[in-house]
């Protein structure tokens, strides 16, 4: 007699409907308690972050700006992207429907872009502090800051928004809602949207830390040759005024 396998499907129609993936209850419930950890912290950490900033007016500050805007992007990916992710990837049917698939793939692009963004700037932030210290507090103002920031956030939302409306299609079969899937148009669309969202971010991020890095080698050699030059002048004088007293004695 043949053996039949306790399989389940995503639907009811056996013949077209996907599989579910079988995991054992105690995986099953031990990766989403790990992942809703990992959501929890992140959400707790940020708002911390974010709340401390915003009501204690001396952290009002320009770094302080762009470490709030970080957490508040850093935030979206706690409170939606993490939970969302999670639920798709130990879920083996998406069962979601088509609107929140295009809404989990612009979440997590825009996320991942303004976390980018925000590094660009903190970095552009750190170049003046270290590189140009007599005029950072003429250059970087707060209300620089927060325009800057105010058109990196819009940037991003209709950037990633217009990249997902006209360039990405996403997939959702209608008879095995397998999973959900978005696939951009052509290969200069992938290349172009690669380099404008990550090769770019990063190459501006290296270039200036590397540039702070070099300022900061050569002023900490300067510092100490500086000591080094009035620790040996010390000595010179404790020198002089030894043979001095010396001579006095020999002389008496």
């Amino acid at each position: 007699m043949e053996k039949h396998e306790d399989v389940q499907y995503c639907f009811q129609d056996r013949n077209s409907s996907c599989r579910k993936a079988l995991l054992s209850t105690s995986i099953y419930i031990t990766l989403y308690i790990f992942f809703s950890l990992i959501s929890a912290v992140t959400v707790f950490l940020k708002l911390l972050v974010i709340i401390s900033i915003s009501h204690f007016k001396q952290l009002h500050i320009t770094t302080n700006l762009l470490i709030l805007s970080l957490a508040a992007s850093d935030l979206l990916v706690g409170l939606i992207v993490i939970p969302v992710m999670t639920v798709a990837t130990m879920e083996s049917c998406w069962g979601f429907g088509e609107y929140f698939c295009v809404f989990q793939a612009y979440i997590t692009s825009l996320c991942t872009s303004l976390s980018l963004g925000n590094l660009v700037l903190i970095s552009i932030d750190r170049y003046v502090a270290v590189c140009d210290p007599l005029l950072y507090h003429s250059k970087i103002t707060t209300t620089r800051i927060r325009c800057c920031i105010s058109i990196t956030w819009c940037c991003c939302i209709i950037y990633r928004a217009a990249n997902v409306q006209f360039f990405v299609n996403v997939q959702v079969p209608s008879r095995c809602l397998k999973e959900c899937t978005t696939v951009e148009g052509s290969i200069w669309v992938n290349i172009t949207d690669i380099a404008i969202t990550m090769v770019v971010p990063c190459s501006v991020i290296v270039t200036l830390y590397m540039k702070i890095f070099v300022v900061a080698r050569s002023q900490a050699r300067k510092v100490f040759s500086k000591k080094a030059a009035s620790v040996f002048g010390v000595k010179t004088v404790q020198a002089n005024k030894s043979e001095k007293k010396i001579c006095k004695n020999s002389s008496d």
